[in-house]
Parts: structure tokens; sequence; C-alpha cells
């Protein structure tokens, strides 16, 4: 799927992420509407209300409209949030939210990438607070979020930078010049025809789950469209890696038994020879005299 080892000599390149539904299953912010309850940031209400808007994104995307009242709902709702509380509420949880809703195939794409020399950037609407500790889960290079503005160490409902759309792209842009990326071979994916914009920036552009708009798009413009269908936990995916295959079980099993009884054999024949070969040894005494100090361990 992906090319081959990068040249070095030549400038770098990155694979640009969005998050939502392109790496993990569901909406990342939306997520930790449980979490957030219970660390009594938001009512039952609120609770509810982020639960529908998850099935609404789940079912089919957001548009514009939709991305734009998400975000003027979400902005309210987290002013006069402590901040540092929302960390550490991620943090606990972020394993037990985050780690079961990652794609399989995103997981699997993302190491492709590093084994190929470039880096994986992470680019998403979400606020940064949420997709930063979620980038350091997956590996991420980088990360490109959404920031809100910070007063007296608390949310003040304002954004500071919204990293949606068009402004996606920009950062794209802005990162190439910075780390010296070569856009035309660098790869992105998104599920959402609002990321068309960052999409179109670089060389190799994918849909994944992509909504109807998208996928449209897609179609239209011969981009390789993708579906991701298996969450998984990343603990598992690196511990099915790491498992022999059975054959090779039962072969190593084979083997460490056949080297065990060898060294037993060996170890019987050494024991009948111990006079002849080891110097200071009496044959009487269990003890072994080499020329130094004896030293005798203590009961």
């Amino acid at each position: 799927m992906l090319g081959g080892v990068e040249n070095h000599s030549l400038p770098r390149t990155a694979a640009f992420f969005d998050l939502d539904k392109t790496v993990i299953a569901k909406s990342s912010t939306l997520t930790f509407g449980k979490s957030f309850y219970q660390g009594g940031l938001i009512n039952r209400r609120a609770v509810l209300r982020t639960a529908y808007a998850q099935f609404v994104f789940l079912a089919g995307g957001a548009d514009h409209d939709q991305m734009e009242r998400m975000r003027q709902y979400l902005s309210g709702l987290c002013r006069g949030w402590n901040v540092q509380q929302v960390r550490e509420i991620v943090a606990e949880t972020l394993h037990e939210l985050i780690d079961p809703i990652i794609y399989d195939e995103a997981a699997s794409l993302i190491e492709e990438h590093h084994a190929a020399g470039r880096d994986v950037v992470i680019v998403s609407t979400s606020g940064a607070e949420v997709v930063e500790p979620i980038g350091r889960l997956l590996g991420a290079d980088r990360v490109v979020a959404t920031r809100m503005v910070v007063e007296d160490g608390a949310f003040t409902g304002e954004v500071e930078y919204y990293a949606y759309g068009p402004t996606k792209a920009e950062a794209v842009r802005e990162l190439a010049q910075s780390e010296g990326y070569d856009l035309a071979r660098c790869y992105a994916y998104s599920d959402s025809v609002t990321d068309i914009p960052m999409l179109e920036s670089v060389g190799h552009p994918h849909a994944v789950n992509p909504d109807r708009a998208l996928r449209r798009e897609a179609v239209a413009r011969d981009w390789p469209v993708l579906t991701f269908n298996r969450p998984v936990r990343l603990r598992q995916r690196v511990a099915s890696l790491a498992m022999p295959s059975r054959p090779a079980l039962v072969m190593a099993a084979a083997f460490g038994a056949a080297a065990a009884t060898a060294g037993l054999v060996w170890l019987a024949g050494r024991r009948r020879n111990y006079p002849a070969a080891l110097p200071g040894f009496d044959g009487k005494s269990k003890e072994l005299r080499l020329g130094l100090p004896h030293l005798r361990r203590q009961e």
C-alpha cells in the first residue's frame, strides 16, 4: 500500500491523520462525556446531549453547519472548567475509553509510515487537552489541535485556534515549511468532506470511512477509499504481533527439550570425570579448591 523506506537524501515526508472516525471509531471529545460528568464538570443533561451528538456523529458524520453548532456548544460547555482537572480526567480514563476504539487498520498504517521513515502527525478539530495524550498513545510525532483561551487556569469559553477545514491545510503547509516536508510525497487521511483542503495539500490523499460527500469527491478525483472497521486495544495488537506462531512454539519446545536432555547427559559425564578434569577436587569432599581462599556459604 505504501512506498518503501525513505531516501534520506530527499526532503522529509509525513503522514497526516485526522483523528475522529479515521484513527478512532468515535468522537474523541464526546467520548469523555461520562468521565467529565463523574468529575463534576457537566450535569446529567449535558451527558445526554453529548451522547446524542455522538450518535449523530457516528450515524452520518457532521457537515459544516453541524460542526459549527457543536463547536459553539462545546465552547460554552467548557467555560470555567479547570484545565488541570480536565487533563487529569483524560489521563486517568485514556486507556479505558480510547484504547479499545483505535482502529487496527489505522494503527498498522501508523507503524508502516514510521517504518518507512515518515513522521506521523495527528490533525484534529478536538481540543489539545484530549488530542495530545491520544497522540502520545498512538506514537505520533506531532499534534495539531484546537486550543481554547485559558485565564487563571480555567477555560474562558473562547477559541484561540480552531483546527478545522482550511485551517488544517494551513497547519500542514506551515509544518511542511518548518520541518522540510515535501508535500507532493506526503500522505493524508480523513473521513470528512470538511478536510478536503488538507487532503488536497498532499500528493497521496486517502478517504477513510468517508461521509457521502467525501466519498463522491474521492471517486471523482480517483483518491483511494479505505474502510477501517476493526477497533482493537493497542496492547492486544502488540501481544498478537509479538506472539510466535503455534508451529514456531512447538519447534521451540522440541528444541528446548532436546537441549535440556543433551545438557543432562553432558553434566553426568562431567561429574564422573571431575577428579581428572579439575585439579583441587579430591574426589571425596564436595568442596572445590582453585588456589583461592576457601569461601563457605553461610547457612
